[in-house]
């Protein structure tokens, strides 16, 4: 959420992000609403002052003083009343056009429509060369008894997979690989709930726009996961940071349901775009002026982690049209895929700025030569792995003539053995 009185100062700047993102405002519509909430809030204030000020009077009044002022001072307290009533439903109001509005982009992010605007910041590694047709990761898993997703359907339907084996020991040896290297930079691994309630769903901002990705139980008012820092950012909600605490890091491993309710048609073969799927997510809080330097952060480990996995891969600065309503920022790592001759995508980081931690009150405080500064904090996340589709990635980029799968040296510590053969 932005601060209201940026928005009234800025309303062109506000418009003009919004539109930037696809997002269509009515801030004409909001500012009458703050102007009306102001209003009331004064008349309140000064008709609740007189009331108090006519019932102090009355125990020094005569007799006859006495019940006029009584009158007058119960009919101040009805007005005051009915006055309150209005401004807790032109508030309401008000957060609900509050809450259509996305984080802007931030300065230095190209504005453009849609992905087609992304751009490659770096490229490292170089693609592997076969000496024979490079098979997808599905065929692969399939071949070695790894992955199954003909079982998952009869289980589950589409878009789920089992992995088996060492298939599912690759899965672990990532998330220790992961979690040796993030720990060292500070981060304290997390396994969050993978349920949450509507208000830490909604302050995260995925309920606005993206609701139908959300898979929902209208019974318990819960929603599943879809990035785990959509339990991990409201964990200190309502709550307010020392400086000296920040930044506070977290690295969480949780599985993620997504509905995928826009890609029908889109990747249904293989666990690249499934309903369920395990991810390691990092999450920072960071007074504000160390928002863009944690940002770096996040993208340094996640290039790290790829590079010591020996992927080819690019970096991409995402748009503005392609940015989503909570990120004011955000990098895309994209991993070489030899079977269908392109990138795809295995990590994203974002700087939320305030965003999120304004609609879940999460703040800091700070005291200096005697004064104490408050303020919110600025939220990021990363992705550490997104493990489905960096196993994809590694079965294709290390395959053998033979089908077997080499095992990246990073990892053969972790699995306990260097390549996946068939028995």
């Amino acid at each position: 959420m932005l601060d209201i009185k940026f928005i009234r100062e800025n309303p062109e700047a506000v418009l003009t992000g919004a539109a930037a993102k696809n997002v269509a405002i009515d801030i004409t519509k909001l500012l009458k609403l703050d102007v009306a909430k102001r209003d009331l809030q004064v008349h309140a204030e000064k008709t609740r002052a007189l009331q108090k000020e006519l019932s102090a009077a009355v125990p020094k009044a005569s007799p006859e003083e006495k019940k006029k002022l009584v009158a007058d001072s119960s009919k101040l307290k009805e007005e005051f009343l009915a006055l309150d009533e209005r401004l807790k439903l032109i508030d309401a109001e008000l957060m609900v056009e509050l809450l259509k509005i996305p984080n802007l982009p931030a300065p230095d992010v190209k504005i453009a429509k849609d992905e087609s605007g992304n751009e490659v910041a770096l490229v490292s590694g170089s693609r592997p060369q076969f000496d024979f047709k490079p098979k997808d990761a599905l065929t692969l898993g399939e071949a070695l008894d790894i992955i199954d997703v003909d079982r998952a359907s009869k289980v589950s339907g589409s878009r789920f997979g089992y992995l088996k084996g060492a298939g599912a020991m690759l899965e672990f040896a990532i998330v220790r690989y992961a979690m040796d290297i993030i720990m060292k930079e500070g981060f304290v691994p997390v396994v969050p709930p993978v349920m949450v309630g509507e208000k830490a769903m909604r302050a995260m901002g995925y309920l606005d726009r993206a609701a139908d990705e959300v898979y929902h139980f209208p019974a318990d008012n819960l929603y599943l996961v879809g990035t785990s820092e959509q339990s991990v950012g409201p964990m200190h909600m309502d709550e307010v940071f020392e400086a000296a605490e920040l930044p506070k890091r977290y690295v969480s491993f949780s599985t993620c349901f997504r509905r995928e309710a826009g890609s029908y048609g889109k990747d249904t073969r293989g666990i690249l775009r499934v309903h369920q799927f395990d991810k390691l997510e990092m999450v920072s809080f960071v007074l504000p002026e160390n928002g863009d330097a944690e940002h770096k952060l996040l993208s340094t480990i996640e290039q790290k982690l790829m590079k010591g996995l020996g992927l080819h891969f690019h970096v991409l600065n995402i748009c503005s049209g392609d940015l989503g309503d909570p990120a004011a920022r955000k990098y895309d790592i994209e991993a070489w895929v030899p079977s269908e001759d392109k990138f795809r995508e295995t990590h994203s980081t974002s700087t939320t700025t305030d965003w999120q931690s304004r609609r879940l009150n999460i703040r800091y405080k700070r005291s200096s030569e005697g004064k104490t500064e408050h303020g919110y904090v600025h939220m990021l996340n990363g992705t550490a792995f997104a493990i489905g589709r960096t196993i994809v990635a590694i079965l294709e980029n290390y395959q053998q003539a033979d089908g077997s799968i080499k095992i990246p040296e990073a990892l053969i510590p972790y699995c306990g053995f260097d390549r996946i053969a068939k028995k």
